[in-house]
Parts: structure tokens; sequence; C-alpha cells
């Protein structure tokens, strides 16, 4: 019997929603309430293309040159985007991971992370998909084992499907954040600037229309509950992204770089917490102490 690309599949329900979690990179794979797709996910038999539904640990996006200072060491990390000479997205999206816990609503998936030359550092990790009323929460929990200090960051890359349309230029978008930072063609950020009268500017509503997006928006406004609300709306309802305070970066892809038929088809819309470049920069950089634990969560709910 063949094997899917993701690995294992684990499906949750509740009420009228199902959703799917994959063994290789503990990812997302699909989400659906009601029959309607609220994210462009991948297919069973489909390899994970564009970073769809991973998880970023224990950096989101970008470190240029993948060589960094950590307490007076220099490390090298692998270089996994040749392209632009980068180390993208963490170690975990393509590893396995197993699930821990498993309930017909709930799995935990659970990832050992060992220590690596550009990485020496050892990480406990689980992550919770739950389903309930509210929609699909994500709880992420990080416990440092090794005998010191880590840098670490977290991200996620769901690709939110424009409600009732086949690509996201005629979706209405909310986007709460005052500032963009500006990046280089390594899409390494240099500065940043408010998005007050820019193309960036989706702190009220408007329609996403033919704006071509790869970048890092911060200063998120939040609800009396701390949470920042990233919202899509068209024809057949509205799909919002929230992220607790942990989180107070969102990467924002409109799929341009993506082949068709992919390309545009949904709005990543990522959780970080921390900047691109973070390693280096030092911008939202978390420092774990040995023991510590990190604990964030984000989720989707639907109207």
């Amino acid at each position: 019997m063949s094997r899917a690309p993701s690995g294992e599949q684990f499906e949750l329900s509740h009420g009228d929603q199902r959703a799917v979690v994959v063994e290789v990179g503990g990812g997302l794979r699909s989400y659906s309430v009601a029959g309607r797709e609220i994210l462009d996910g991948f297919g069973v038999e489909e390899l994970c293309s564009g970073g769809r539904g991973q998880t970023l640990i224990p950096w989101p996006n970008r470190v240029r040159d993948g060589r960094y200072e950590w307490d007076g060491s220099e490390l090298q990390l692998d270089i996994t985007e040749p392209a632009r000479g980068n180390a993208l997205h963490g170690l975990v999206n393509w590893r396995n991971w197993t699930a821990a816990e498993r309930s017909p609503s709930r799995v935990v998936m659970a990832h050992l992370l060992h220590p690596t030359p550009g990485y020496p550092f050892e990480l406990e990790l689980a992550i919770t998909y739950e389903l309930g009323e509210g929609g699909l929460t994500v709880t992420a929990a990080t416990h440092n084992v090794s005998d010191r200090a880590c840098p670490y960051g977290i991200g996620w890359h769901p690709y939110v499907a424009p409600p009732g349309l086949e690509f996201i230029d005629e979706c209405e978008v909310t986007l709460p954040a005052a500032t963009v930072q500006i990046a280089d063609e390594r899409l390494i950020p240099y500065s940043s600037e408010p998005v007050e009268g820019t193309d960036f500017d989706f702190r009220a509503p408007r329609r996403f229309g033919d704006l071509v997006l790869d970048h890092c928006l911060l200063d998120l406004a939040r609800g009396e509950d701390d949470l920042a609300r990233m919202v899509l709306t068209g024809p057949a309802g509205s799909t919002t992204l929230w992220a607790d305070a942990n989180y107070p970066y969102l990467m924002v892809f409109s799929g341009d770089a993506l082949a068709p038929p992919q390309r545009r088809r949904g709005l990543a819309v990522e959780p970080m917490t921390c900047a691109p470049n973070a390693f280096i920069s030092g911008e939202g950089l978390i420092r774990i102490e040995p023991g510590e634990h990190h604990v964030s969560s984000w989720g989707i709910a639907t109207s």
C-alpha cells in the first residue's frame, strides 16, 4: 500500500468541522467547516508545496547566510533557500512527528528536536490541534531540555482561502497592522515604515486587488482579549485568523511566487513570535533558559 507523502493522517471532527493534521512536519493539511474549505491546503496524495500549513521552529522565515552568533559562539545553519542564500523556516517542517494524545476532536503532535551543529540545543516540542465551538485552536509548547539557553522563534504557514472565491483578488481583507517591514531582494528586512497612506494599510477592510505581498507586518492592534485578528471576507462568509500576544509579527504572502494553480489561490497569513532574520537582528528573538517552557496559541474562526 502506498504511503501519503505527508505520512500518517490524523483526522479531527467536531460538529460540521473537519481538520487533518499530518505526521510530516506536524502540520495542518486541511480545515473545513460545513463543507467549505477554510484553508488552501493540499491533497492526501500531494507533497506539501509553498509551506502550506507547516510549523516553523526554531525560527520562522529567514536567517541571512544561515550564520549567527549566540552567547559568544559562531553557528552555521544549512542553507535551505539556495537561490537567496538563506536558512529558511526552521528545522522541523519536514521531520516526522508522533501523536502523543488523540481524541475525535483533538490531537497532540510531539517531536524531540535533537542538537545539530548549526543549532546545538535540544527541544521537546508539542503542538495541540483542537476543534471546538469557537473553531480551531492551535497551541504550541516548547521545553528547552538543553543544559544551556537557546535562541527561539516560532511561526505558522496557513494559506487562508478566500471565502467563496477562486482567487484572493476580489476578497475583502483586514490586517490590523500599523507598521510594515521593508526587505531587500533576499527578503531580509532593513527598515520599517508606517502603513498609513500606503498599499499595505488594511486596518480597515478593503478589497485585496492585485497587490503583491511578501511582507512582515507589526504593531498589531488587539482586542480586549489581547488577540490580534486578521479577516478575509467573501460571498461565502468570513474567516478570522487570531493570534495571542506571543505573536507580535505577521508575515503576509500573496502567493505570487508559487506556480499555477496555487498562485494567489490563498493568502498566507503567518503569525510569528519574531521578525525575519531574528537570529541575527535579535528583533523579537526569544531566549529560553534550560528547563524553561514557551507556550503560544493561534486559531481560526468562521462566520
